[in-house]
């Protein structure tokens, strides 16, 4: 079978394709997938760029959506045709948050989904959403989740809350998806007036260059009359924060999700205090927070946007796209 790994120290230029021996058959509580799709995400992007050091020999990617080819024994939940996803914490399967590290995390501490069959606990998957392509659903593991559990999970964001997402990558989409889906207002950044003018047209009331207006955060609180936003999905980190909690309301909640500015910077911790606002951090969810968005997803007609899909064999071609910062919504590998 096709295999993607990557050869230590890391970098785009150390990813090969290979043929690898193919699984066998599932044992007891296991299912075999044969996989068709997985999507790209920064925390990717920092593997294969040996940003994050991983073994010599590491298969990539922590998205991987598929078909069930077989089952072990005692699995009742999946049956073979079953169109299924990945989970990004395999062992957390519900309550409260429990892994604080990517060592059980594929594509990082065990191996990832660049390849064409896996053999694995039919626990570490769930069900696609029903209708969804392997390329859409493989979206969602990471990204999806994370935005998922920042607003609903996290935040308890209901009809009518103001949400400030920030750029145009999966997860700040997704959130944007999500918060319209709910009945909820959308204020939205970006550097580019052309992917600006896209998020109009997916519901973002406001938007904001923010290159053009460096004080974005006193430009959101104005746009809200004042008040602040309930609802911030952070994904810049040290760069963008100081803006983020000028933006938020008194007693807001602010979902602190990425490091795309930085790991450390200062944060203007009396303004945070003064403002009451909650500050949390986060890492994707939980197999039960999963299920729950695939569930409430069944009864929606929301469907990621896509910018682009690669072949597995083009997958430094794909981090390449991803690296340039010119596409907009999620990239998916299919094969």
């Amino acid at each position: 079978m096709k295999v993607v790994t990557l050869k230590s120290p890391g970098g785009l230029d150390n990813l090969q394709l290979g043929d690898h021996e193919a699984p066998g058959e599932p044992g007891p509580g296991e299912i075999r997938v044969r996989l068709h799709a997985s999507s790209l995400n920064f925390h990717d992007y920092a593997v294969v760029a040996g940003m994050i050091p991983v073994d010599d020999g590491r298969i990539p990617m922590s998205d991987g959506a598929g078909v069930v080819e077989a089952v072990g024994e005692g699995v009742d939940e999946f049956a073979a045709g079953d169109a299924v996803l990945s989970t990004f914490f395999p062992p957390w399967q519900e309550g409260p948050a429990r892994l604080g590290n990517f060592a059980t995390t594929p594509g990082d501490g065990v191996q990832g989904y660049a390849r064409e069959r896996v053999v694995a606990p039919a626990s570490a998957f769930t069900h696609q959403p029903a209708g969804w392509s392997h390329a859409e659903s493989a979206t969602l593991t990471t990204a999806g989740l994370t935005a998922w559990r920042a607003l609903v999970v996290d935040g308890g964001l209901k009809a009518g809350d103001t949400v400030l997402v920030l750029g145009t990558g999966g997860v700040s989409i997704f959130a944007l998806q999500f918060a319209r889906l709910m009945g909820a207002r959308v204020i939205a950044t970006s550097s580019s007036d052309e992917k600006l003018a896209r998020l109009r047209e997916m519901g973002a009331e406001h938007t904001i260059n923010y290159r053009e207006d460096p004080a974005w955060g006193k430009t959101v609180k104005a746009l809200t009359g004042g008040a602040g936003v309930d609802h911030v999905v952070e994904v810049g980190g040290p760069g963008t924060l100081p803006q983020s909690i000028e933006a938020v309301r008194i007693g807001g909640h602010i979902a602190l999700i990425g490091i795309l500015t930085g790991r450390e910077g200062e944060i203007p911790t009396a303004k945070l205090m003064a403002k009451q606002a909650r500050l949390q951090g986060l890492i994707v969810g939980s197999r039960r927070h999963q299920r729950e968005m695939i569930r409430a997803l069944d009864a929606s007609e929301l469907r990621p946007v896509i910018d682009r899909e690669f072949p597995l064999e083009s997958i430094a071609d794909a981090f390449r796209h991803q690296e340039s910062g010119r596409h907009f919504g999620k990239i998916c590998l299919t094969w």
